[in-house]
């Protein structure tokens, strides 16, 4: 998931690439085929919008705080710090020039706090140039971020999603996901991270596309799993 954003895409341009990625998937996957088919006007990148600009830094400050949390939960403590920075997110410059307890303030635990201002300082003495990460391989970058303290493979890989438009990531740890794949491939049981892989090894090299209409389609299942028990209740 390729240094340019397919985010940044023009809409002609974009368009081509998604029919192409759907038409892939569907071939090479019967079960993902029928998610696809259900959602012709899906746009993987949508959700994206409803968050501030990211740069590389921004993106793993995203992932960073939403560590153990829900999204709802994320984007509230994101909202905080972003309030602390004239309704933007803080720069490497920011966080090492910043009183670590306003970070706390705004509801990141001290070992986030840690992690963030890890990252900072690396991003600022060139240990990490942000230009030259975006050159490399996927596996290349993510051992790089993963060397600090706090940055697993599930932060990393969605750093790469968001900032840098990579088509080929999955993230087999996420327990949404886990549950998206237990559900759509109709699993008895939960998958681990090895079965999560073994199945999305046919998606590549769109593994980044078929990974978020999963999330889709566990999302509006959850959606409507509300609205009936709502209804229910009723």
């Amino acid at each position: 998931m390729v240094t340019s954003s397919r985010g940044g895409q023009a809409g002609a341009d974009r368009a081509e690439w998604l029919q192409k990625a759907r038409a892939y998937l569907s071939n090479a996957d019967p079960v993902l085929a029928e998610v696809i088919a259900g959602r012709p006007d899906f746009d993987p990148r949508r959700w994206m919008t409803e968050l501030p600009p990211m740069d590389l830094f921004g993106a793993l400050l995203f992932q960073i705080v939403g560590q153990q949390l829900s999204v709802a939960a994320t984007r509230r403590t994101l909202a905080r710090i972003e309030a602390r920075f004239g309704d933007r997110l803080p720069s490497p410059a920011d966080v090492l020039g910043t009183d670590p307890a306003r970070f706390r303030d705004a509801g990141l635990s001290w070992r986030k706090i840690s992690t963030l201002h890890e990252l900072a300082e690396r991003m600022s003495d060139g240990r990490l140039d942000p230009e030259v990460l975006a050159t490399l391989a996927d596996d290349e970058l993510i051992s790089a971020l993963t060397e600090i303290p706090g940055i697993g493979l599930w932060t990393a890989q969605g750093a790469l999603i968001i900032a840098l438009g990579r088509e080929d990531v999955v993230l087999p740890g996420d327990l949404a996901l886990r549950k998206a794949v237990r559900a759509t491939y109709q699993l008895d049981h939960l998958p681990t991270e090895e079965e999560v892989l073994a199945i999305a090894e046919k998606w590549r090299p769109y593994r980044s596309l078929a990974t978020a209409y999963l999330f889709s389609a566990a999302f509006e299942q959850a959606q409507g799993a509300t609205t009936e028990g709502i209804t229910r209740i009723r």
